[in-house]
């Protein structure tokens, strides 16, 4: 890889590490405020909401400027979110913000990637950059539920600056101070990412036109028989990632009776066997052979499903010393089941993304591709969560809803596999990878 990439890598971490202990730190506010439970979820949904409402204009955004600076500017956004969320502004509102600026930033990360690197080694650059972010996850979700912890939220509270009153009294507020420096770390690597000289015709100002041009790419994608497959394998996986990050925390309250710095950690291990699945993935699958995960996605579904039959009375009440740390079983137990779902994730999601770039880059440009990306999967986000939170407005038992969530991807899975076979069939469409830039 060039060496620019390892610095895109770098930024890439630290944003997303800070964006992850940001969303524990704002449940934990919200916790503070005693908030209900149902506006929980809906945490992800206000900061997912910029990615559907700018969709049209992110993409020209991107492709006006090198996308190191793009991802400077964007950067700051977030910080800026963050620091009004520690002084006052509702943490919905406050995520949302920090949305935004992960709105605009991700066209220039993932478009960068093709402008920095042949096709053929796009899959290994994705399983890379998956792999990192779901280290930054797990890292991020981890830190996020430590800084909120007891004895290390009364540490950094019990820190004085002399002469100024920083008027930070809860555990959440000080924890944003130390996720607002991740941030700053970030932005740092944004100003070395280095110019790759991609150039593109003057970007369309005009709103109105924007989104008519943004209607263009959106059908081009989805009538493209690869672009379509890949499109509605990652619109559904992001849908349904975001959804059971939540899912996770409820079912580690009411089946195995953590709390949510405890039940931080089980969603940091589902994102340990996404890291995995994603490198596993990066070293064994090429580009020409992608679509030959789809059945792994299918199999991520069924497997979800089992989790609504398990709660920590189902063991043994045994404790196990594992390299001087002491776990208990039914512990264990949860902690390999999630990380074989995450694996299972990882392993089919890098591929259909590695695909859905190249065709994107192929048809359109690479901010243009990435946004229509992003409308796609976070209107997905939006509409999932939603309907979680109106689940648990309803008191919905969390298993129920395990099953629901289980049974929709496997039936989506198996619809888009049909779907398939049926363009390799009709349309030979498995030799369309690979292809040149059409323009």
């Amino acid at each position: 890889m060039k060496k620019g990439f390892y610095i895109i890598m770098a930024a890439q971490f630290f944003s997303s590490l800070a964006d992850n202990a940001l969303l524990i730190a704002a449940i934990a506010l919200l916790a503070e405020l005693h908030s209900p439970q149902w506006m929980t979820p809906l945490l992800k949904l206000f900061f997912v909401l910029s990615y559907v409402v700018l969709a049209a204009f992110v993409g020209a955004f991107a492709d006006s400027m090198p996308k190191g600076r793009v991802m400077f500017i964007t950067n700051t956004i977030k910080i800026a979110g963050c620091a009004i969320m520690m002084f006052g502004l509702h943490p919905l509102l406050a995520y949302g913000i920090v949305g935004f600026g992960a709105a605009a930033y991700s066209p220039a990360k993932y478009g960068i990637l093709t402008e920095l690197l042949p096709p053929e080694k796009l899959v290994a650059a994705n399983g890379w950059i998956e792999g990192l972010t779901v280290g930054s996850i797990i890292l991020g979700t981890v830190v996020g539920g430590a800084l909120i912890s007891v004895h290390i939220s009364q540490l950094l509270l019990s820190i004085d600056v002399p002469y100024v009153d920083t008027g930070i009294t809860t555990p959440a507020e000080a924890a944003m101070v130390v996720i607002m420096l991740f941030y700053l770390v970030a932005t740092i690597f944004n100003l070395f990412i280095p110019d790759t000289g991609a150039r593109y015709p003057q970007q369309e100002k005009n709103p109105i036109k924007l989104i008519a041009e943004f209607g263009d790419c959106f059908m081009a994608l989805w009538r493209d028989k690869l672009g379509q497959i890949s499109l509605a394998v990652t619109t559904l996986f992001w849908g349904a990632g975001a959804t059971l990050q939540f899912i996770v925390l409820k079912w580690a309250e009411k089946s195995l009776g953590l709390n949510l710095s405890q039940g931080a950690l089980l969603q940091a291990v589902v994102a340990v066997g996404v890291a995995v699945g994603a490198m596993l993935a990066a070293m064994r699958i090429p580009l020409r052979k992608s679509l030959s995960v789809l059945p792994f996605g299918v199999a991520m579904g069924a497997v979800v499903m089992l989790m609504a039959f398990y709660t920590k009375e189902m063991v043994p009440t045994v404790t196990l010393d594992l390299l001087g740390m002491r776990m208990p079983l039914h512990m264990l137990i949860a902690y390999l089941f999630l990380m074989v779902v995450g694996g299972m994730s990882g392993y089919f999601v890098v591929p259909m993304n590695a695909l859905l770039q190249h065709r994107g880059h192929v048809l359109l440009s690479a901010g243009h591709s990435i946004a229509v990306q992003n409308f796609n999967e976070n209107v997905s986000v939006l509409l999932m969560l939603c309907l979680y939170a109106l689940l648990v407005k309803l008191n919905v038992p969390i298993g129920v809803v395990i099953v629901a969530f289980g049974i929709f991807v496997c039936t989506t899975m198996l619809m888009v596999m049909r779907l398939h076979r049926y363009n390799v069939r009709t349309f030979n469409s498995l030799a369309m990878i690979g292809e040149d830039k059409h323009h």
